[in-house]
């Protein structure tokens, strides 16, 4: 148990949005650090691009902060994602970003570790997400928020002591991810190995066209519905975000209001091949394959079904990895319409015109066995992920508990 720490608020023991100095010392042609909003990752809590640009060209419009401030994205769903970092390694000392951060910059009392993992709580992003201010989708954490909420300060040593203890908490949950991110690759890779380059098909793999393998193509409805999960005995929808990676995830889904009548033949299955037939340049014709399902989910009017004919000597976990592909990834974008700027939609009738490579059904039932095989221990990762995580929640929620 910490030693009772004082408490202050956060506007006491960091400045919140400091200007640049006048003494900063920078010329036009200085290199600094940049960071837009995207090149923070929500989950791990650090900036993975280290982006240069000129001095002139951000010192207006953008965020000021220096070595070692803490990076806190305040507008909606950013923040609730957790986009936090701490600046480090910046040329200069100096980095401009995104205005969309509010930069806690640490007094003499605190660290900048211990500000990092302060408004990295979950409690916090939840009392934050009470303080929005704005309309819908451009709702943001007001500086008044961050400057009166209340964190405990115990002394430098303490905060040393416990930075550590989050640090080792956190790199655990960092490997546990790291290792479920290798398996998703070895599966892929293991199919590239079996069958080539799916554009070049150098094992000379007969073609056809993913209308020749299909009996259908199914799409689902997209009501009006709760923004919450569903109970046992609702039934949900599936949110667009629900593929992502290539994998199927079902806890992404809003609820079907008691007006609305379920459509079984919308209902997603075990075995069910799905792709998102509208999203953003990166995402769409994102495929996923329904390993399991707990019921009673719908699919959504963006996302396609493929129902593959009995006959067509195509096993679904080979065409999921070949929808995968590189290649084939980028045949999807070009097919899709629409404009980078925007969503941009895939249709059915372009959809059946993919060319694809049909290997031997005995080499896909050999690649599936692998796949399975390895999915199984995917299982297992993401249990000891959820367990790695839990574990760091409650010490963050136990560190700086009121």
């Amino acid at each position: 148990m910490m030693p009772a720490a004082r408490i202050a608020l956060l506007g006491e023991v960091c400045d919140i949005n400091p200007r640049l100095p006048k003494s900063h010392g920078l010329q036009e042609d200085s290199e600094v650090g940049f960071v837009p909003m995207a090149a923070v990752n929500e989950t791990s809590g650090t900036i993975e691009q280290r982006l240069m640009r000129r001095f002139a060209e951000v010192k207006k419009g953008y965020t000021p902060f220096a070595e070692d401030d803490v990076l806190f994205a305040k507008i909606t769903p950013c923040m609730e994602n957790g986009k936090a970092a701490i600046a480090r390694g910046l040329a200069g000392g100096r980095g401009f970003g995104s205005t969309e951060f509010h930069v806690l910059r640490a007094k003499e009392s605190v660290l900048p570790e211990w500000l990092y993992y302060f408004v990295r709580q979950q409690r916090f992003r939840r009392e934050a997400r009470r303080s929005f201010t704005g309309t819908a989708g451009q709702q943001r954490v007001p500086a008044a928020f961050m400057a009166g909420a209340a964190i405990p300060v115990p002394a430098l040593a303490e905060q040393r002591r416990m930075v550590d203890v989050l640090s080792c908490a956190e790199s655990i949950v960092r490997l546990r991810r790291e290792a479920r991110k290798k398996t998703e690759r070895l599966i892929l890779a293991i199919h590239a190995d079996m069958f080539g380059d799916a554009a070049a098909n150098p094992k000379s793999w007969p073609v056809a066209t993913l209308g020749d393998v299909l009996e259908r193509i199914d799409s689902g409805k997209s009501p009006r519905c709760h923004d919450r999960p569903k109970a046992p005995d609702e039934w949900g929808v599936l949110r667009l975000s629900a593929l992502k990676h290539a994998a199927y995830n079902e806890s992404d889904h809003k609820t079907l209001p008691d007006k609305e009548v379920p459509d079984a033949r919308c209902e997603v299955r075990r075995g069910d091949l799905l792709l998102s037939r509208k999203n953003t340049l990166e995402l769409v014709g994102t495929p996923a394959y329904v390993w399991d399902t707990q019921g009673r989910i719908l699919l959504p009017d963006l996302i396609f079904r493929l129902c593959l004919r009995p006959e067509s000597g195509v096993h679904p976990l080979y065409l999921w990895a070949l929808l995968t592909a590189p290649a084939i990834r980028r045949r999807l974008r070009l097919m899709a319409s629409g404009t980078a700027a925007s969503m941009l939609n895939i249709s059915k009738e372009r959809l059946r015109t993919l060319p694809i490579m049909v290997a031997p059904l005995a080499h896909q039932q050999a690649f599936a066995e692998h796949a399975t095989a390895l999915h199984s221990i995917l299982l297992q990762q993401q249990a000891a992920l959820a367990n790695a995580e839990a574990t760091f929640e409650a010490l963050l929620a136990r560190t700086f508990r009121p």
